[in-house]
């Protein structure tokens, strides 16, 4: 996957021009939204001083803002919008995203609202007593290590916004795609892979409410189906990668 880049541009605007400066960037943001290498976007307003602006994007990568989206038709016409306003441009620049990232608490974190560290060993060690009982997925499991469950304990926490104790103990996204590497994971099994963990949340006591629940389990489709892929012949691994931060809404669509 490409690093992504988020670029800035701050706007000087004399507050007389400034219904027509959004009036150009509701009609130009149509061409980012059409645009493959955009992520999001966001124009914002300075409270303090009305004539500043920053529009700020997330593209796939600088070199596909600058030679993918720049070369194409759509920025043709996202230009011809804007044109009027590139004089009261005081940055234009691109950002590399650090590890310093999270959320606030206005929202609780998916962790949070099912219970913590405790709810996911719960479902975990459920999980697993229903995985090495099953005939269907047994054999995957074979010599399945004791600490196993409390390292995919480990893993669902930081995945749904608990401390990155597993980044910290046992490696990112990488590591953890690599326990999959040669595996041949089958449709069935992923499917049962599937039910049995929404059985064991269950019987673990995790939350019930259908926010929780759709989040949830849209993490548990999203990665099962990695798994196959990345347990199939063709898998190209991945390289390091953070583990994912699954949250109230949706991820994006994976490119290898």
């Amino acid at each position: 996957m490409t690093a992504e880049t988020v670029e800035y541009i701050r706007y000087r605007i004399p507050e007389d021009r400034s219904a027509e400066f959004l009036s150009a960037y509701t009609r130009a943001a149509a061409q980012l939204a059409a645009a493959p290498q955009c992520v999001d976007y966001e124009l914002a307003h300075c409270e303090e001083d009305f004539e500043h602006y920053i529009l700020r994007i997330t593209w796939t990568s600088t070199k596909d803002h600058l030679e993918a989206f720049r070369g194409s038709e759509l920025f043709t016409d996202f230009f011809a919008e804007i044109r009027p306003y590139v004089a009261n441009i005081e940055e234009m620049r691109h950002y590399t995203p650090t590890a310093v990232r999270g959320t606030g608490a206005s929202v609780p974190t998916l962790y949070a609202w099912a219970g913590g560290a405790q709810a996911f060993s719960r479902l975990t060690e459920v999980f697993y007593e229903k995985v090495l009982a099953d005939d269907l997925l047994a054999p995957l499991f074979e010599g399945l290590a004791p600490e196993h469950a409390e390292h995919v304990a480990l893993w669902l926490g930081e995945v749904f916004g608990g401390p990155p104790a597993y980044s910290e103990q046992q490696g990112g996204h990488g590591h953890m795609v690599a326990k999959h590497l040669g595996k041949g994971i089958t449709e069935p099994q992923r499917r049962r892979w599937v039910n049995l963990v929404q059985d064991a949340a269950d019987e673990a006591g995790l939350p019930t409410d259908a926010e929780f629940r759709s989040a949830f389990l849209a993490y548990i489709e999203w990665g099962t189906r990695l798994a196959v892929y990345f347990s199939g012949p063709d898998a190209v691994p991945p390289g390091e990668q953070p583990v994912p931060r699954w949250t109230w809404g949706a991820a994006p669509p994976y490119r290898p």
